[in-house]
């Protein structure tokens, strides 16, 4: 590999170009919001605002898996927030959340509402809330939440790292793409070794934990993710491929991929969610169908 660059980093980074790549108009150096914006308010109280990417995938899950075991109060409304848009820069989001980043819940069960942001807060939230998908046991919930923090640090370099270098950056460069290749199977190893010997990463019992890392790495083996299923070599793990098909067959899984969801098959695309019955009268097929 060629050591050489043509790039000197500036003694000051100043932000004077967007950095190209489908996801330039997104990203910039400050916080706060852009312009005015309200978010809406639906009928129930829990009140998502996402989009369907591996983090927002991961609270639909949830929320699917929750109704599915008779939680009614888990019950919600799905706004779509289109982050190519910029509507996380909006107002009101950024009220909910100020990082900017989907998914963002508010919760009117409360007196105040109350806001709650990062998937994985969101994740836990509604766990401790219905106590479900959460172990009870203190030995096992600490083995829960340690994966779920695990998927929390390690997914930035999934995304943000690997996939970001590996399929989205308009130059290709090989010392990044080599470096986060290295991580994510590395990454993919701690999962193969976990699974080895246990159904789910908590042992026998599907948690939080599954449903926060399937939509990543259950994304990537599945070749969901990037494109990338054969440049990482998947098919070697087989112990995590198993995990990553057994989450995929669950049909509150597939409701849960569904909700908020603008790309893809129109028969799979869920843009708002307020009912139940919003899965077999208003995919983005049906809408088009009744124009």
């Amino acid at each position: 590999m060629s050591e050489s660059s043509d790039y000197t980093p500036p003694k000051v980074w100043k932000w004077e170009a967007e950095n190209g790549g489908p996801f330039a108009s997104t990203n910039r150096p400050i916080a706060g919001p852009t312009h005015e914006k309200e978010l809406p308010i639906g009928k129930h109280p829990l009140q998502l605002y996402s989009l369907g990417t591996p983090n927002g995938v991961k609270v639909t899950i949830l929320l699917e898996e929750l109704l599915a075991l008779g939680y009614e109060d888990a019950e919600y409304d799905a706004w779509i927030i289109k982050i190519g848009d910029g509507d996380q820069f909006g107002s009101g989001f950024v009220d909910v959340n100020p990082n900017s980043k989907i998914p963002a819940m508010m919760d009117h069960s409360t007196n105040p509402p109350t806001r709650v942001f990062e998937s994985g807060a969101i994740l836990l939230y509604l766990a401790e809330r219905f106590n479900a998908f959460l172990p009870r046991d203190p030995a096992d919930r600490a083995e829960c939440l340690s994966w779920l923090m695990w998927l929390m640090g390690s997914a930035p370099y999934l995304g943000g790292g690997f996939g970001h270098f590996y399929n989205y950056a308009p130059i290709k460069i090989e010392y990044a793409i080599d470096r986060f290749t290295m991580e994510a199977k590395r990454q993919l190893d701690v999962l193969e070794r976990r699974l080895t010997d246990n159904r789910y990463l908590c042992g026998d019992e599907y948690t939080i934990a599954d449903i926060a890392t399937w939509p990543w790495y259950g994304g990537l083996l599945l070749n969901r993710q990037y494109d990338a299923a054969e440049f990482v070599d998947a098919e070697s793990y087989t112990n995590a491929m198993r995990w990553a098909k057994e989450i995929d067959a669950r049909e509150t899984v597939k409701r849960g991929r569904m909700v908020n969801k603008h790309r893809g098959e129109p028969h799979e695309q869920l843009h708002e969610r307020h009912d139940a019955s919003d899965f077999d009268t208003k995919t983005q097929d049906k809408i088009a169908a009744a124009e």
